[in-house]
């Protein structure tokens, strides 16, 4: 499936037409529905991110997001995530047992 096509389908299952979606985010219709077409390589990239972010698409590989998460903090994990695995076992026990330590503190506990 291309990106076009999976841009398509998620705008589908979130809004009643493309029309609508276009409209929503003050993106001509007729481009989009170009884009839709003949592939998305020709928008711009702000554009692409921004349909991506109000679909929750991730803008690297078009994957759907958690719903609750912003293309920011999916970043911030991936980000994360990539120091997790550079560690050895004995580390990652290390950050595991931080992590589970500070969620425990009030202070630090997301709301």
């Amino acid at each position: 499936m291309t990106k076009a096509q999976i841009l398509k389908k998620e705008i589908l299952s979130q809004y009643r037409s493309v029309r609508q979606f276009a409209l929503e985010m003050q993106i001509p219709y007729s481009t989009l529905v170009t884009a839709l077409e003949r592939g998305i390589d020709g928008m711009a990239y702000g554009t692409v991110i921004k349909m991506c972010n109000k679909l929750n698409l991730n803008p690297v590989d078009f994957s759907s997001l958690e719903r609750d998460t912003t293309i920011s903090e999916q970043l911030l994990e991936n980000r994360v995530m990539q120091y997790y695995v550079k560690l050895n076992q004995e580390g990652r026990d290390k950050i595991l047992g931080l992590m589970d330590d500070f969620v425990q503190i009030k202070k630090y506990k997301a709301k």
